[in-house]
Protein backbone atom coordinates (compact mmCIF):
# COMPACT_ATOMS: atom_id res chain seq x y z
CA UNK A 1 0.00 0.00 0.00
CA UNK A 2 1.45 3.35 -1.04
CA UNK A 3 1.89 5.71 1.96
CA UNK A 4 -0.11 8.94 1.85
CA UNK A 5 1.83 11.96 0.66
CA UNK A 6 2.73 14.55 3.28
CA UNK A 7 0.45 17.61 3.14
CA UNK A 8 1.74 20.84 1.68
CA UNK A 9 3.21 23.18 4.26
CA UNK A 10 0.86 25.89 2.97
CA UNK A 11 -2.07 25.40 0.61
CA UNK A 12 -4.19 28.36 -0.44
CA UNK A 13 -7.15 27.99 -2.80
CA UNK A 14 -9.09 30.88 -4.39
CA UNK A 15 -8.44 33.00 -1.31
CA UNK A 16 -10.26 36.32 -1.17
CA UNK A 17 -10.18 39.00 1.51
CA UNK A 18 -12.16 42.23 1.35
CA UNK A 19 -12.12 45.22 3.69
CA UNK A 20 -14.77 47.83 4.17
CA UNK A 21 -13.32 51.35 4.08
CA UNK A 22 -14.30 53.38 7.13
CA UNK A 23 -16.72 56.18 6.38
CA UNK A 24 -17.33 54.92 2.86
CA UNK A 25 -19.64 52.41 1.21
CA UNK A 26 -16.98 50.82 -0.96
CA UNK A 27 -14.93 47.71 -0.20
CA UNK A 28 -11.24 47.13 -0.91
CA UNK A 29 -10.04 43.75 -2.15
CA UNK A 30 -6.71 42.80 -0.57
CA UNK A 31 -6.61 39.22 -1.91
CA UNK A 32 -8.42 38.37 -5.12
CA UNK A 33 -8.72 34.62 -5.73
CA UNK A 34 -5.14 33.79 -4.71
CA UNK A 35 -4.06 30.16 -5.15
CA UNK A 36 -0.65 29.07 -3.87
CA UNK A 37 1.10 25.89 -2.67
CA UNK A 38 4.31 25.84 -0.61
CA UNK A 39 6.22 22.56 -0.32
CA UNK A 40 7.59 21.40 3.05
CA UNK A 41 11.22 22.21 3.83
CA UNK A 42 11.48 25.16 1.45
CA UNK A 43 11.81 28.94 1.61
CA UNK A 44 9.02 30.42 -0.49
CA UNK A 45 9.29 34.09 -1.30
CA UNK A 46 6.25 36.29 -1.79
CA UNK A 47 7.26 39.33 -3.82
CA UNK A 48 5.15 42.36 -4.43
CA UNK A 49 4.92 46.12 -3.91
CA UNK A 50 3.34 47.71 -0.86
CA UNK A 51 -0.38 46.94 -0.86
CA UNK A 52 -0.01 43.78 -2.95
CA UNK A 53 -1.64 41.60 -0.28
CA UNK A 54 1.47 39.98 1.25
CA UNK A 55 0.81 40.93 4.88
CA UNK A 56 -2.90 40.10 4.54
CA UNK A 57 -1.97 36.59 3.44
CA UNK A 58 0.39 36.19 6.41
CA UNK A 59 -2.31 37.33 8.82
CA UNK A 60 -4.80 34.83 7.39
CA UNK A 61 -2.25 32.00 7.63
CA UNK A 62 -1.53 33.07 11.23
CA UNK A 63 -5.30 32.98 11.98
CA UNK A 64 -5.31 36.70 12.80
CA UNK A 65 -7.74 37.39 9.94
CA UNK A 66 -10.37 35.18 8.38
CA UNK A 67 -10.83 35.00 4.61
CA UNK A 68 -13.89 36.46 2.93
CA UNK A 69 -13.99 33.35 0.75
CA UNK A 70 -11.74 30.54 -0.38
CA UNK A 71 -9.59 28.38 1.87
CA UNK A 72 -6.14 28.22 3.43
CA UNK A 73 -4.44 25.29 5.12
CA UNK A 74 -1.20 25.16 7.11
CA UNK A 75 0.45 21.76 7.66
CA UNK A 76 -2.83 20.19 6.56
CA UNK A 77 -5.06 22.17 8.98
CA UNK A 78 -7.70 24.66 7.92
CA UNK A 79 -7.05 28.17 9.26
CA UNK A 80 -10.71 28.66 10.17
CA UNK A 81 -11.92 25.24 11.35
CA UNK A 82 -8.60 24.20 12.94
CA UNK A 83 -7.26 27.55 14.12
CA UNK A 84 -5.85 26.17 17.40
CA UNK A 85 -3.96 23.41 15.58
CA UNK A 86 -2.58 25.94 13.09
CA UNK A 87 -1.34 28.21 15.88
CA UNK A 88 0.52 25.31 17.45
CA UNK A 89 2.45 24.79 14.22
CA UNK A 90 3.43 28.29 13.17
CA UNK A 91 5.82 31.03 14.14
CA UNK A 92 5.26 34.63 13.06
CA UNK A 93 8.05 37.18 12.67
CA UNK A 94 7.17 40.80 11.89
CA UNK A 95 9.46 43.66 10.96
CA UNK A 96 10.08 46.70 13.14
CA UNK A 97 9.30 47.04 16.85
CA UNK A 98 5.84 45.48 16.83
CA UNK A 99 5.34 42.75 19.41
CA UNK A 100 8.37 43.57 21.58
CA UNK A 101 8.26 45.02 25.09
CA UNK A 102 10.86 47.76 25.24
CA UNK A 103 11.41 47.81 29.01
CA UNK A 104 12.01 44.05 29.23
CA UNK A 105 15.14 42.08 28.38
CA UNK A 106 15.23 39.52 25.58
CA UNK A 107 14.77 36.68 28.06
CA UNK A 108 11.86 38.43 29.78
CA UNK A 109 10.16 39.00 26.43
CA UNK A 110 10.57 35.33 25.59
CA UNK A 111 9.34 34.22 29.01
CA UNK A 112 6.16 36.19 28.40
CA UNK A 113 5.64 34.64 24.99
CA UNK A 114 6.41 31.15 26.27
CA UNK A 115 3.63 31.66 28.83
CA UNK A 116 1.29 32.74 26.02
CA UNK A 117 2.15 29.51 24.18
CA UNK A 118 1.32 27.58 27.38
CA UNK A 119 4.81 26.12 27.69
CA UNK A 120 5.60 24.57 31.12
CA UNK A 121 8.24 26.43 33.19
CA UNK A 122 11.19 24.03 32.92
CA UNK A 123 10.54 23.28 29.25
CA UNK A 124 10.14 27.00 28.54
CA UNK A 125 13.44 27.83 30.24
CA UNK A 126 15.35 25.22 28.24
CA UNK A 127 13.69 26.30 25.00
CA UNK A 128 14.47 29.97 25.68
CA UNK A 129 18.13 29.08 26.31
CA UNK A 130 18.18 27.27 22.96
CA UNK A 131 16.64 30.02 20.86
CA UNK A 132 18.66 32.80 22.53
CA UNK A 133 21.84 30.92 21.64
CA UNK A 134 20.52 30.15 18.16
CA UNK A 135 19.97 33.83 17.34
CA UNK A 136 23.17 35.06 18.99
CA UNK A 137 21.74 36.92 22.00
CA UNK A 138 23.36 34.85 24.75
CA UNK A 139 24.52 37.04 27.63
CA UNK A 140 22.67 40.15 26.41
CA UNK A 141 20.94 41.61 29.49
CA UNK A 142 19.99 45.01 28.03
CA UNK A 143 16.42 46.21 27.87
CA UNK A 144 15.04 45.88 24.33
CA UNK A 145 14.77 49.68 24.02
CA UNK A 146 18.59 49.72 23.87
CA UNK A 147 18.81 47.08 21.14
CA UNK A 148 20.00 47.83 17.62
CA UNK A 149 17.61 47.12 14.74
CA UNK A 150 19.48 43.89 13.96
CA UNK A 151 19.25 42.71 17.59
CA UNK A 152 15.51 43.40 17.63
CA UNK A 153 15.05 41.30 14.51
CA UNK A 154 17.04 38.49 16.11
CA UNK A 155 14.67 38.66 19.07
CA UNK A 156 11.68 38.60 16.70
CA UNK A 157 13.10 35.44 15.14
CA UNK A 158 13.73 33.91 18.59
CA UNK A 159 10.08 34.54 19.46
CA UNK A 160 8.96 32.93 16.21
CA UNK A 161 11.15 29.90 16.91
CA UNK A 162 9.93 29.34 20.48
CA UNK A 163 7.19 26.81 19.58
CA UNK A 164 9.56 24.93 17.19
CA UNK A 165 7.24 25.77 14.28
CA UNK A 166 6.62 23.60 11.28
CA UNK A 167 5.92 26.78 9.30
CA UNK A 168 7.62 30.12 9.95
CA UNK A 169 5.98 33.25 8.52
CA UNK A 170 8.46 36.08 7.97
CA UNK A 171 6.76 39.37 7.06
CA UNK A 172 9.35 41.86 5.75
CA UNK A 173 11.86 40.67 8.39
CA UNK A 174 14.86 42.73 7.30
CA UNK A 175 13.16 46.06 6.58
CA UNK A 176 15.42 48.86 7.81
CA UNK A 177 18.35 46.57 8.61
CA UNK A 178 21.89 47.48 7.65
CA UNK A 179 23.51 45.08 5.13
CA UNK A 180 25.62 43.28 7.75
CA UNK A 181 22.62 42.60 10.00
CA UNK A 182 20.50 41.52 7.03
CA UNK A 183 23.20 39.07 5.93
CA UNK A 184 23.41 37.58 9.43
CA UNK A 185 19.63 37.30 9.62
CA UNK A 186 19.55 35.38 6.34
CA UNK A 187 22.11 32.92 7.70
CA UNK A 188 19.80 32.34 10.67
CA UNK A 189 16.87 31.65 8.33
CA UNK A 190 18.93 29.09 6.40
CA UNK A 191 19.65 27.34 9.69
CA UNK A 192 15.95 27.23 10.52
CA UNK A 193 15.17 25.53 7.21
CA UNK A 194 18.06 23.11 7.65
CA UNK A 195 16.50 22.12 10.99
CA UNK A 196 13.27 21.12 9.22
CA UNK A 197 10.97 24.16 9.13
CA UNK A 198 9.25 25.68 6.11
CA UNK A 199 9.51 29.45 5.63
CA UNK A 200 7.16 31.85 3.86
CA UNK A 201 9.03 35.11 3.34
CA UNK A 202 7.23 38.26 2.24
CA UNK A 203 9.51 40.93 0.86
CA UNK A 204 10.04 43.50 -1.86
CA UNK A 205 13.82 43.20 -1.51
CA UNK A 206 15.09 41.43 -4.62
CA UNK A 207 18.48 40.56 -3.11
CA UNK A 208 16.80 38.88 -0.16
CA UNK A 209 14.59 36.76 -2.41
CA UNK A 210 17.50 35.66 -4.58
CA UNK A 211 19.65 34.86 -1.55
CA UNK A 212 17.10 32.81 0.39
CA UNK A 213 14.25 31.47 -1.68
CA UNK A 214 13.71 28.04 -3.17
CA UNK A 215 10.71 29.39 -5.07
CA UNK A 216 9.33 32.87 -5.59
CA UNK A 217 5.75 33.98 -6.23
CA UNK A 218 4.97 37.46 -7.50
CA UNK A 219 1.68 39.02 -6.48
CA UNK A 220 0.10 42.37 -7.18
CA UNK A 221 -3.38 43.60 -6.44
CA UNK A 222 -3.97 40.43 -4.42
CA UNK A 223 -3.49 38.23 -7.47
CA UNK A 224 -0.78 35.70 -8.26
CA UNK A 225 1.23 36.72 -11.31
CA UNK A 226 3.85 33.98 -11.48
CA UNK A 227 5.63 31.30 -9.43
CA UNK A 228 9.05 29.86 -10.20
CA UNK A 229 12.58 29.59 -8.88
CA UNK A 230 14.43 32.92 -8.75
CA UNK A 231 16.43 31.80 -11.77
CA UNK A 232 13.37 30.45 -13.53
CA UNK A 233 11.55 33.77 -13.31
CA UNK A 234 14.16 35.11 -15.70
CA UNK A 235 12.52 32.96 -18.36
CA UNK A 236 9.55 35.33 -18.22
CA UNK A 237 11.78 37.80 -19.98
CA UNK A 238 12.94 35.60 -22.85
CA UNK A 239 11.21 38.07 -25.15
CA UNK A 240 13.57 40.70 -23.73
CA UNK A 241 16.96 38.98 -24.01
CA UNK A 242 19.71 41.44 -23.26
CA UNK A 243 22.85 42.13 -25.28
CA UNK A 244 25.64 44.46 -24.18
CA UNK A 245 28.06 45.66 -26.85
CA UNK A 246 31.19 47.75 -26.25
CA UNK A 247 31.92 50.34 -28.94
CA UNK A 248 35.39 51.89 -29.42
CA UNK A 249 34.12 55.41 -28.61
CA UNK A 250 30.93 57.32 -27.68
CA UNK A 251 30.28 58.49 -31.25
CA UNK A 252 30.31 54.93 -32.57
CA UNK A 253 28.15 53.82 -29.62
CA UNK A 254 25.50 56.40 -30.49
CA UNK A 255 25.53 55.36 -34.15
CA UNK A 256 25.17 51.68 -33.20
CA UNK A 257 22.39 52.53 -30.78
CA UNK A 258 20.42 54.38 -33.46
CA UNK A 259 20.86 51.54 -35.97
CA UNK A 260 19.78 48.90 -33.47
CA UNK A 261 16.85 50.94 -32.21
CA UNK A 262 15.48 51.07 -35.75
CA UNK A 263 15.35 47.28 -36.09
CA UNK A 264 12.00 45.48 -35.80
CA UNK A 265 13.53 42.71 -33.65
CA UNK A 266 14.88 45.19 -31.05
CA UNK A 267 12.65 46.46 -28.24
CA UNK A 268 15.05 49.14 -27.03
CA UNK A 269 18.67 50.24 -27.22
CA UNK A 270 20.44 52.72 -24.97
CA UNK A 271 23.99 53.94 -24.43
CA UNK A 272 25.43 53.29 -20.98
CA UNK A 273 28.76 54.39 -19.50
CA UNK A 274 29.69 56.36 -22.59
CA UNK A 275 30.50 53.58 -25.04
CA UNK A 276 28.42 50.53 -24.06
CA UNK A 277 25.11 49.88 -25.80
CA UNK A 278 22.51 47.77 -23.99
CA UNK A 279 19.97 46.11 -26.28
CA UNK A 280 16.72 44.34 -25.40
CA UNK A 281 15.63 42.06 -28.21
CA UNK A 282 12.41 40.32 -29.21
CA UNK A 283 13.40 36.81 -28.08
CA UNK A 284 16.33 34.44 -28.46
CA UNK A 285 16.11 34.17 -32.26
CA UNK A 286 16.47 37.91 -32.46
CA UNK A 287 19.61 37.74 -30.29
CA UNK A 288 21.40 35.67 -32.95
CA UNK A 289 20.48 38.15 -35.68
CA UNK A 290 21.59 41.13 -33.61
CA UNK A 291 24.89 39.44 -32.75
CA UNK A 292 25.51 38.69 -36.41
CA UNK A 293 24.88 42.33 -37.34
CA UNK A 294 27.25 43.57 -34.65
CA UNK A 295 30.03 41.17 -35.56
CA UNK A 296 29.66 42.13 -39.23
CA UNK A 297 30.50 45.70 -38.15
CA UNK A 298 33.63 44.49 -36.35
CA UNK A 299 32.12 44.89 -32.89
CA UNK A 300 33.23 41.77 -31.03
CA UNK A 301 33.09 42.92 -27.41
CA UNK A 302 29.58 41.61 -26.85
CA UNK A 303 27.85 39.69 -24.07
CA UNK A 304 24.43 38.12 -23.68
CA UNK A 305 23.25 38.19 -20.06
CA UNK A 306 20.22 36.87 -18.20
CA UNK A 307 17.86 39.38 -16.60
CA UNK A 308 18.18 39.84 -12.85
CA UNK A 309 15.25 39.33 -10.52
CA UNK A 310 15.12 43.12 -10.19
CA UNK A 311 14.40 43.39 -13.91
CA UNK A 312 11.84 40.59 -13.81
CA UNK A 313 10.05 42.45 -11.03
CA UNK A 314 9.96 45.71 -12.97
CA UNK A 315 8.76 44.08 -16.20
CA UNK A 316 6.04 42.01 -14.52
CA UNK A 317 4.88 44.40 -11.78
CA UNK A 318 6.39 47.74 -12.77
CA UNK A 319 8.35 50.11 -10.58
CA UNK A 320 5.43 50.76 -8.19
CA UNK A 321 6.58 50.29 -4.62
CA UNK A 322 10.01 49.03 -5.66
CA UNK A 323 12.67 48.90 -2.97
CA UNK A 324 15.95 47.28 -3.92
CA UNK A 325 18.67 47.45 -1.26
Amino acid sequence: MTPAAAPAAIEVRELRREYRVRGAQRRVTALDGLTLTVAPGTVHGLLGPNGAGKTTLCKILATVLVPTSGSARVAGFDVERDAIEVRRRIGLVLGGDRGLYAKLTARQNLEFWAAMYGMPGDAASLRIDTVIEQVGLTGVELAVERFSRGMKQRLHLARGLLPQPEVLLLDEPTTGMDPVSAHAFRDLVRGVVAAGSTVLLTTHDMAEAEALCTEVSMIDGGRLLATSTPRGLGELLTTYERVDVRAPDPVTAERVRAELDARDDVVSAEVRDGATVRVETQGRKSVARVLSALIAQGLTQVAVTSPSLDEVYVHVIGDRGMDVR
